[in-house]
């Protein structure tokens, strides 16, 4: 790697916290003192340069956790009000499926056409459907399995299986920082706890751990926890700080040596450095109170039901805003209630999930235009599987990965494009079928990244993100 002569010379980690007395605040003064000089500028990644001209810097992934009802947001199947009532799904329970299948249920929801090329939206999402001319959907997912857990692994690490890096560590893997004193990869969980996997679908898996998504709790009083020294613990701070954590690399550096090969050693030294660069830049960047009352207002913190996803949705725009390569927003945890997971009755349970979560992503893709961030931002929204067709007791819908809809908004995105087609039902893709594997590959393509090149070799493998599958789905691309 060339260096900027403006930098300073390049050290390890171990070395950088030695010659500055390990000591948080003497970092965090570093950085203040090197400001200028460094621009802010991150390490690069493993690729040290894109395969191809990237279009896009910078994604914000927005995963409804539970599995999104396609026939009742996006995918308008009328057939269904034609064969309501009507028992014609699987006589076999299948797999994955919480229930034998039930009679057609039509959506109880109105949908109508909108945008220039007449795209179907359901009246759950009337603030996203101002936004479907700038949208490019991908009609036809589907996912292997009717399982929660596998199914979020899958749409996150491309493997059904525990184990694996998700998209977002590769990402941080390939093309590393965009800057040095915020996470790379950020993730923004629902307040009502982790969904399906825990953290499991942030992990670097086999990555250097480095690469992990940094969970942060938006809702908290204090996002970053234990950033700085509690105020009734005098003795943190000053010489003693700078002595207890010199002692701390003395130790750090003998089990470094002794297992070369165990990289959350240097994942933590590496946690070290950028706590002390966020002290600095963190106070700003999660003060959402900086912003104007008309941007608070427009993401709906204003609002009970929308204040949480738009807080979260406002700190993914503040976030990639000052750096962060990838952040991830969640929204619902894990189990039956709270999240997209509709079994019970999809006309009581989607409405309100929805709903905290229309307005604010309206709000986060104007804001992103209006600043200019879409030129070199990709926002994504998908979720796990999709739903059935068919009635889970009388008015839910079960698990279903045979079709679900995603959606991409930003750089190099063909405006209003659509591609691929479910059939009649929305029960499975026929047309145009992709997978994680397709969703991932294009994902990187925009990045400026092969995903058959970005590869790292474990247990004797060269394993990437897509396994041996995936291509990048040109149609949606402008």
């Amino acid at each position: 790697m060339n260096q900027n002569p403006l930098h300073m010379p390049a050290v390890s980690r171990r070395d950088f916290l030695s010659r500055f007395g390990g000591g948080i605040g003497s970092v965090a003064l570093a950085q203040l003192l090197s400001r200028d000089a460094s621009a802010g500028a991150g390490a690069p990644g493993v690729l040290g340069a894109p395969h191809h001209p990237a279009r896009v810097k910078r994604v914000i992934q927005l995963f409804m956790n539970g599995g999104a009802s396609p026939m009742d947001t996006f995918d308008y199947k009328p057939e269904l009000n034609r064969l309501h009532g009507q028992l014609i799904g699987p006589k076999e329970k299948p797999e994955g499926f919480t229930a034998p299948a039930g009679a057609v249920m039509k959506s109880p929801f109105a949908f109508r056409r909108h945008g220039e090329r007449g795209q179907w939206v359901s009246s759950v999402f009337p603030h996203q459907a101002k936004w479907v001319d700038d949208m490019a959907f991908l009609m036809a997912m589907a996912s292997k399995t009717n399982v929660h857990g596998p199914a979020s692994y899958m749409m996150n690490t491309g493997f059904l299986l525990p184990g694996f890096p998700c998209m977002g560590a590769w990402i941080s893997y390939g093309l590393g920082d965009l800057t040095d004193n915020l996470p790379t990869f950020v993730v923004l969980p629902d307040p009502k706890g982790l969904p399906y996997n825990q953290k499991g679908n942030f992990s670097a898996g086999f990555l250097p751990a480095r690469h992990q998504g940094t969970v942060i709790n938006a809702a908290s009083a204090r996002p970053v926890p234990d950033l700085f020294p509690d105020a009734g613990c005098k003795f943190a701070g000053g010489d003693a700080q700078r002595d207890s954590l010199a002692l701390l690399e003395r130790f750090n550096r003998k089990h470094a040596d002794d297992r070369p090969d165990d990289s959350r050693l240097e994942a933590r030294i590496a946690s070290y450095e950028l706590a002390a660069k966020m002290q600095l830049s963190a106070p700003e960047v999660f003060d959402v109170s900086r912003e104007s009352a008309v941007v608070r207002r427009a993401y709906g913190l204003d609002q009970d039901h929308t204040a949480d996803f738009g807080r979260r949705c406002l700190l993914a725009r503040r976030l990639i805003e000052r750096g962060t390569r990838i952040v991830q927003v969640w929204s619902g945890p894990q189990g039956a209630e709270g999240n997209w997971d509709n079994h019970g009755n999809i006309q009581t349970e989607l409405p309100p999930i929805a709903a905290s979560v229309d307005q604010p992503i309206a709000a986060l893709l104007g804001d992103l235009k209006a600043r200019g961030l879409l030129d070199d931002t990709l926002v994504v929204w998908t979720t796990e599987f999709g739903r059935t067709p068919f009635a889970q007791g009388s008015l839910g819908r079960d698990h279903n990965g045979g079709s679900f809809v995603t959606w991409l908004v930003g750089a190099g995105v063909k405006a209003g494009a659509s591609h691929g087609r479910s059939d009649d039902l929305g029960y499975h893709a026929v047309e145009g079928k992709t997978y994680c594997y397709d969703l991932h590959a294009t994902i990187l393509h925009l990045m400026g990244v092969d995903h058959k090149r970005l590869t790292f070799r474990t247990a004797g493998v060269d394993r990437r993100l897509t396994d041996v599958h995936g291509e990048v789905v040109h149609e949606i691309l402008a």
